[in-house]
């Protein structure tokens, strides 16, 4: 009897680990594999106390095998279902939290990063070294339109609208100026832009045109401010809109600009109006140059004169300075510049001896074209100053 008692308990006993051991296995396989982890863990000591302790509390004779089993899994099942619970929701607010504060950072770093990418675009081919000996050039002919000129000095073309006759005493670029270092940029026409790309797309106020300063022509005046300030030149550079909210009087308003602009500054000589070609504001005029692997938007001068009959007595200086730059520039990138045009308007020219327009590009160029020409005209404006 005794012995048949001994074998009955152990018998139970046996019974009861191997199905506690079962049913715990498949928990942890449903509920988590960390939970699995964790168990496989616990020695044979500790899984003995464990039963030592809930059996110990259990008669044989007087508690059935249904109630015991009943109490020690409703014990595992809580435990592991607790834990697993708590591990799964303390994870996802952890997921929840981390979400939010990235977002939150993301959308302060994206504002941050915008603003700095576009002082960066701006500043970035500044900081380029060009060996302009080594790059060879060739005139893009699509969009292009055919070169039209009527005088011609050095391998300089003009075309001559004016009311002079264009001798070789008027366009020898004999001129010096003091003040070589110090440059003066505004825009008559600010608000003028170019034809938009996936990258560089704008909200428009007029035909090819917006107040977005980050897309205009200002853009362009940015990066060769950039690239003359890396080259050491003093360079102010006005953003003033002059064509908005009215595009008529643009001249009379950036004249009253540039000459607050000089009388605080009376070294200034050399004075650039940078624009962006208007000729027939269409998609199909777009001028460039290929230099290198690069393909960028021509320049062009316009240089006036007093042949409209207001006084400009330094025109012939102006056009003097804008042969010298294009002779130059003809020697380090044949095309880059097209003819230039002298015509009886004076286009505020009288302020300075070293006046003049410069268009870059045409509405049929893209913004990152006309930014691209802007290291290469800060490598001709450098050699020209320090010749």
């Amino acid at each position: 009897m005794f012995n048949i008692t001994v074998n009955l308990k152990k018998l139970i006993k046996k019974l009861i680990v191997f199905l506690v051991v079962l049913i715990i296995g498949l928990v942890v396989i449903k509920y988590s594999k960390n939970i699995f982890s964790k168990i496989v863990e616990i020695t044979n000591s500790q899984y003995a106390k464990i039963f030592d302790s809930e059996f110990s509390t259990l008669n044989y004779e007087d508690i059935s095998l249904e109630k015991g089993m009943q109490k020690i899994l409703s014990s595992e099942l809580v435990s592991v279902e607790t834990s697993s619970m708590s591990e799964s929701d303390s994870s996802r607010e952890e997921s929840l939290s981390e979400s939010k504060e990235e977002a939150e950072l993301g959308q302060a770093e994206n504002e941050e990063i915008e603003s700095q990418e576009r002082v960066q675009e701006a500043t970035a081919s500044a900081e380029e070294k060009i060996d302009y000996k080594n790059l060879k050039t060739e005139v893009i002919k699509e969009k292009n339109l055919k070169e039209s000129y009527n005088a011609e000095y050095n391998g300089v073309k003009i075309k001559n609208e004016s009311n002079y006759t264009l001798t070789d005493d008027i366009l020898t670029p004999n001129i010096e100026y003091k003040d070589k270092n110090d440059i003066l940029i505004f825009h008559t026409h600010t608000c003028e832009a170019y034809t938009p790309t996936e990258e560089m797309s704008y909200k428009e106020t007029g035909n090819y045109r917006t107040t977005d300063l980050n897309y205009s022509v200002a853009r362009v005046g940015d990066e060769l401010t950039n690239n003359l300030i890396n080259k050491d030149f003093n360079v102010i550079h006005d953003t003033t809109y002059h064509d908005y909210p009215a595009y008529t009087g643009s001249y009379n308003r950036s004249l009253l600009t540039v000459k607050d602009i000089l009388q605080k500054n009376p070294n200034i000589q050399t004075v650039i109006d940078l624009h962006r070609d208007a000729i027939g504001s269409k998609s199909e005029y777009g001028p460039a140059v290929k230099i290198g692997d690069e393909r960028v938007a021509q320049l062009m001068f316009v240089i006036g004169t007093d042949g409209g009959g207001l006084t400009h007595p330094n025109w012939a200086n102006n056009l003097k300075f804008a042969v010298k730059i294009q002779e130059k520039a003809n020697e380090m990138f044949p095309g880059l510049f097209r003819p230039m045009i002298v015509r009886n308007s004076r286009y505020n020219q009288n302020l300075a001896d070293g006046a003049c327009i410069i268009e870059v590009g045409a509405t049929g160029n893209t913004l990152e074209e006309s930014i691209g020409s802007m290291k290469y005209l800060a490598e001709v404006l450098y050699e020209v100053m320090n010749s």
